[in-house]
């Protein structure tokens, strides 16, 4: 499935604490500097988007997971979440007024579900076929720039709203910067609570669905899907598809899910091809990847990217910044890894599994890392 990129016209200075020296103009220099790391880390993102776009599928390796797992695909969605989140972080301490920072995100926010319905809607992929228009019983409603909207508004919110908080101690140490932003993490504990509560909690009943593509040869078949179920994180019967499937229509959701490279599915697998004759029935069904309670999930990896962007507020200097995100992200990596590999939460982008989370994440922390040491501390020069 295709992956869309954020809006990323708006700049995003570095903002550092200020150094102990007596000259305005230098302080004045240093509270505007480019965070160019950022916008590298933003290009590379882009980069990886087409890539995978365009090449997964010669290359399936490379591909979105087909269920369980973690491709390079699959990195895309959580790097640009965390992009965002150190964005939010940097570009909303310019705003000083309440207000106009609130409309400004409340307007950048409409412009990605804009954006994400028409692009992704699943009607500009057929333009020659819009005669009479559009079939709005139709239309996708979930997509990537969706839970980029999301995100970006719920994160945004929190922290316009507790700004004045976090003024008050521009300087703070390394772990008295999560109690600073304690209310960061509150909203992230009560995502998690959520997201694993309706996950492992809800009840799945047996479910059908009728074939809508006049294309297909089993047009107008009806296939029973057989479940009655909770707790369950398999392609059938997860809370995540009956959630979107009882709130947003099946009719609405992705027609293409990346379930059907499975080899439950088809002989070709990690390739697409024909569905087997034996598939399961879930196979012919349609799953949305971006949908509701797995963006709930997804603003995890946004929170977790802002708090990247209060490092670089609050702490000086750049090795105490790299010691700070090298140990999260390898902590994130190998708390993440642990729960896929011992079986207790599978990686999973579909579902957006807190292992998933904290792998990306950790991933694009360490990368971010990386890119940041190379360009904004000029490593083949003198740190400060």
């Amino acid at each position: 499935m295709s992956e869309i990129k954020a809006e990323t016209t708006h700049h995003h200075p570095l903002i550092i604490s200020e150094p102990d020296v007596s000259d305005q103009q230098e302080k004045s220099h240093l509270k505007t500097q480019r965070l160019a790391s950022l916008d590298i880390f933003r290009g590379l993102a882009v980069a990886l988007m087409i890539l995978v776009d365009h090449a997964g599928g010669d290359w399936p390796e490379i591909s979105h997971a087909p269920w369980n797992g973690c491709n390079l695909a699959d990195f895309v969605m959580p790097f640009f979440l965390f992009i965002v989140g150190v964005a939010i972080a940097l570009a909303l301490k310019r705003i000083p007024d309440r207000a106009d920072a609130v409309k400004k995100v409340i307007f950048r926010t409409l412009k990605l579900l804009f954006w994400g319905i028409l692009l992704q809607g699943g009607f500009s992929h057929a333009p020659d076929e819009l005669t009479y228009g559009v079939d709005v019983r139709m239309i996708r409603l979930c997509g990537v720039l969706q839970r980029i909207a999301l995100s970006y508004l719920l994160v945004s919110l929190v922290e316009i709203f507790t700004k004045d908080v976090q003024d008050k101690d521009q300087s703070v140490g390394r772990f008295s910067i999560f109690r600073l932003y304690c209310w960061h993490w509150l909203m992230a504990a009560c995502v998690l609570v959520v997201y694993l509560a309706l996950l492992y909690g809800t009840y799945v009943p047996d479910w059908q669905f009728t074939i809508i593509n006049k294309d297909s040869a089993d047009y107008g078949k009806v296939f029973n899907v057989t479940c009655g179920v909770r707790a369950k994180l398999n392609p059938p019967c997860n809370a995540v598809g009956y959630i979107d499937r009882k709130v947003l229509g099946i009719n609405h959701m992705y027609h293409h899910p990346a379930w059907r490279r499975s080899k439950a599915c088809t002989q070709d697998s990690p390739f697409e091809g024909p569905l087997r004759k034996d598939a399961p029935s879930w196979c012919h069904a349609p799953f949305e990847p971006e949908g509701l309670l797995s963006s709930v999930s997804s603003i995890l990896s946004t929170i977790i990217g802002v708090h990247f962007g209060h490092v670089i507020i609050h702490t000086k200097g750049h090795l105490a910044r790299l010691k700070q995100w090298v140990t999260m992200g390898f902590a994130l990596l190998i708390f993440g890894l642990t729960l896929h590999f011992t079986n207790a939460i599978p990686l999973n982008k579909q579902l957006y599994t807190l292992s998933y989370v904290c792998v990306t994440s950790g991933a694009a922390a360490l990368v971010f890392s990386a890119i940041y040491a190379l360009v904004d501390c000029n490593i083949f020069g003198p740190w400060t």
